[in-house]
Parts: structure tokens; C-alpha cells; sequence
């Protein structure tokens, strides 16, 4: 089969990390059969840079005509770049936050997993973590307050912000669908969060993910409200499997999850539109600190690339051997910096996309 795959290298550490990712994806081609034809796309600061602008309407066109999109990490210092001295709408973020309103990518997947091998890095104590954990957050991605309307006044001398955060019900009933068809395909766990007890947008939420939870005989569905979620996810992560959630509480909720599981380093994510096409990408950001200097991890970004081949492609086989490959790695006692310890060996961000190659 051949594939067209859109590229998005990125900013800061993101070429080198999506260049280890592709080696990754040439390898399962040459392993299983495929092809893929790949078309660069450039966004963020890299896009300021050549066009003057985050996000250009050929970047859009481009991706559109791939069935799925790779990227790496998007932005730069905020206190030394020259994007961040732009008007906001005109600065790197802006573009990511644009890709994915014209691509409609409604559905946010972020997996938050522990490594038995990183359990030393994971913050929470032995028996807090147990056995491991395992879960998916599931965020809407489109709506809520980071997509209402804002606007700041004044008014007898008094400076006002508002932002409004609104849901219709298509909005909530598409991600709640997604959240259960990803559960039917793990532990058949969904976990609504929202703060029905405060805001209508919540109880909306609550009563339409309901409705849909009828046609999933099959999932358990509970209800959380979000301030004791994020108590439970340092409390007890292992009960979680599937979290579905609105904008502004994933994005809050799954970075939280991240360091539960000890970096943010290994952590892919997916955003999806309403059919298999998607845009990956890994959860951590463009570290420019550390960019150019083969220090970065790619792990998160190769997992990106494997959930790409699983959720987009429909290429289990393939998914299950690349998430494979680097917990074979992991297991021989291979770390990049981030998540580095006594008695492991130190390697850089092209051997450990070697490694993990070589694993397939």
C-alpha cells in the first residue's frame, strides 16, 4: 500500500525528532511492504521565517490532500525569539491552533502510559503506582473557551476580559462517540469529566455524553468532576482508562498526566478529524535549548508515528512493532538525558533512533 504523508519539521527540536521518526516509518515500509510518499509542510516559526506568516493556505492544501500528518514541536524562547515580538494572531502557536481548525481536528489523544523500565522517574510513590497505569485522554479540541468569543473593555474605567465557553450538543456527541469507540478497543472504561455542578456548558456535556453512552452497552461510564480528577490522577492513575473531557480541562488534565508517568519525552498524541485522517504529533515542546545538539528524545515523536499507522492508516501490525521496538529498547537499558538513570546507557537522539529502528 502507499501512503501520502504530510511532514511538519517544526521548530527547534523538531527536524531532528521527526527525522528519527521517518526512519522509523521507512523501515516498517521495508519491513511490511508499504510505501510512503512524503510532502514537507512548513509551520510556526519555520513558516515565519520563509513566508512571514505561522500558517499559509499551501501549507493547508497540502496536508489536506495526505492521509495523515507528522509533525514535530512548534515554537520557540518566548523571551528571546523574534516570532514573539509579532502580534499574537501572527506568532508560531497561532498556526498550530489554525492547522487544526482547518483540518477539523475535533479529537485530541493523548495516552499517558508508565514504562515498568522509567518507574524510578515517575514522581508518585511505589505504591501509589502499583502495578502501572495506562489510560487515553480524549479532548475536545475545537470549542469551549479557547475557540469562543473574547473581547476586553472598559467600562467607567474598569478594564473587563471576557471569554465565553460554549458547547452545542453535535460538538459534544462527536468527541463523547470517539471516546467510546477508542474504549471498546481497550478496557471499556469511559470517564466523563466537566464541572456540572457550576457551569451549563458541563451540564450539557453530562446529559449528551449520556445519551450516547446508550448505544455502548459494553463501556462503563462515569461521571468526574474535573478538580477531583486531577486529585485523582496523583492518587490513583491506575483507575483510569478512557478520559473524556472538554478543550480547556484536557489540556490542563493531560499534561498533569504526563509527568505522572515521569517525562513528558515519551509521550505521543493524536488530534483526528470525523474520518481516520489525523495529525501527530508528540506531547512535549520544541526545547530549543537543547536543539541542534542531538540531545532531544524522539521517542515520543516514533510513538506519534505508531499511533499514525494504527488510528489513520489502519496498520495494527505495524502500530503493535514499532511500540514494540521501543520497549525492547527500553528494556536493554538505552536512555537519552531526559530520562536517564544509574546502570543505563546514555545515547543521543540519532542512536536512539537507530535503536529503535534496528528493533523492527
Amino acid at each position: 500500500m502507499n501512503y501520502k504523508i504530510a511532514l511538519i519539521p517544526g521548530d527547534g527540536i523538531g527536524p531532528e525528532i521527526v527525522r528519527e521518526a521517518k526512519k522509523v516509518l521507512d523501515r516498517v515500509c521495508e519491513k511490511y511492504g508499504h510505501s510512503f510518499t512524503y510532502s514537507e509542510v512548513l509551520l510556526g516559526g519555520a513558516s515565519i521565517d520563509v513566508h512571514g506568516v505561522p500558517l499559509t493556505q499551501e501549507a493547508i492544501d497540502t496536508a489536506k490532500a495526505c492521509d495523515a500528518v507528522l509533525m514535530g514541536s512548534i515554537g520557540g524562547d518566548a523571551k528571546t525569539s523574534p516570532w514573539y515580538k509579532l502580534e499574537p494572531s501572527k506568532r508560531p502557536e497561532a498556526g498550530l491552533l489554525a492547522i487544526r481548525k482547518a483540518l477539523n481536528l475535533f479529537a485530541n489523544l493523548r495516552p499517558a502510559y508508565l514504562y515498568n523500565e522509567l518507574r524510578k522517574a515517575c514522581p508518585l510513590r511505589d505504591e501509589i503506582i502499583g502495578d502501572g497505569f495506562d489510560m487515553i485522554i480524549v479532548r475536545e479540541l475545537t470549542g469551549g473557551l479557547y475557540f469562543g468569543e473574547r473581547k476586553t473593555i472598559e467600562e467607567n474605567g474598569v478594564k473587563t476580559a471576557i471569554d465565553t465557553l460554549s458547547y452545542n450538543e453535535n460538538e459534544i456527541r462527536r468527541i463523547a462517540i470517539k471516546a467510546f469507540e477508542i474504549a471498546r478497543k481497550r478496557r471499556s472504561k469511559v470517564t466523563s469529566v466537566d464541572k456540572a455542578n457550576v457551569l451549563d456548558s458541563s451540564r450539557l456535556w453530562r446529559k449528551v455524553v449520556e445519551d450516547v453512552a446508550k448505544d455502548y452497552p459494553d463501556v462503563t461510564l462515569e461521571h468526574m468532576l474535573v478538580d477531583n480528577c486531577a486529585m485523582q490522577l496523583v492518587r490513583d492513575p491506575k483507575q483510569f482508562d478512557v478520559i473524556l473531557t472538554e478543550n480547556m480541562f484536557g489540556d490542563i488534565l493531560s499534561d498533569e498526566a504526563s509527568m505522572v508517568t515521569g517525562s513528558i519525552g515519551m509521550l505521543s498524541s493524536a488530534s483526528l478529524n470525523e474520518t481516520k485522517f489525523g495529525l501527530y504529533e508528540p506531547s512535549h515542546g520544541s526545547a530549543p535549548d537543547i536543539a541542534g545538539q542531538d540531545k532531544a528524545n524522539p521517542i515520543a515523536t516514533i510513538l506519534s508515528a505508531a499511533m499514525m499507522l494504527r488510528y489513520s492508516l489502519d496498520l495494527d501490525k505495524e502500530a503493535d512493532a514499532v511500540e514494540d521496538a521501543v520497549q525492547k529498547v527500553l528494556t536493554l537499558g538505552y536512555r537519552t538525558g531526559d530520562i536517564m538513570s544509574e546502570g543505563c546507557k546514555l545515547v543521543g537522539t540519532k542512536e536512539m533512533g537507530d535503536l529503535v529502528t534496528d528493533q523492527i
